[in-house]
């Protein structure tokens, strides 16, 4: 066990100094817009891959839950990792970088919000997603890392967390998506 001493401070001497360097403009901005599509009654919907595609379900489990039961005001939020067979049948039909896109073209009304999640900002089926979304009058917000990749000049507004670590990029998402769950709840 002893092998394993500083491990702890390890990563918080990195994570620490990192979280207190990102933009708090950008992150108030963009849980005003999330509150903006929950006061209009629009759908809020994420999407992403791999460890962003948890970061996409949990935060809509926080969302549609949490703040419906703070504030009585409905939470309609949705995942579009929620349909694992939706999402197999998409990709195995048509293509892995239509998986999202295909769902939209189902959903996707003006003036909905959605939240694509990308460490990179650089996959493909999220790309897409936003900029079809973008081209049917929807919002987007894009939550991305490293040098922020095609998402962080594609999306209308963006959480960037600059940093070449995604498992440090993967931690703000997801604090993210807590300081909105605790701000719409009014815990903050």
């Amino acid at each position: 066990m002893s092998s394993y001493a500083g491990t702890a401070k390890s990563y918080f001497d990195k994570l620490l100094p990192f979280l207190s360097a990102l933009d708090h403009h950008q992150i108030d901005n963009a849980i005003g817009v999330i509150a903006e599509a929950w006061q209009g009654g629009k759908q809020i919907i994420t999407l992403g891959n791999g460890g962003s595609a948890g970061t996409a379900l949990h935060m809509i489990n926080d969302w549609n839950k949490g703040i419906y039961m703070a504030t009585g005001k409905p939470f309609r939020g949705r995942s579009l990792l929620d349909n694992m067979a939706l999402v197999m049948a998409y990709g195995n039909d048509v293509s892995f970088q239509d998986i999202f896109i295909e769902q939209l073209k189902n959903i996707l009304e003006p003036g909905d919000l959605v939240v694509a999640i990308s460490g990179s900002g650089n996959s493909e089926n999220v790309v897409r997603a936003v900029k079809y979304a973008n081209d049917s009058a929807a919002v987007t917000l894009g939550l991305c890392g490293y040098d922020g990749g095609k998402l962080k000049g594609l999306a209308q507004h963006t959480v960037w967390a600059n940093v070449d670590d995604m498992q440090l990029c993967e931690d703000a998402h997801a604090i993210f998506g807590h300081m909105v769950m605790q701000r719409l709840c009014g815990m903050i």
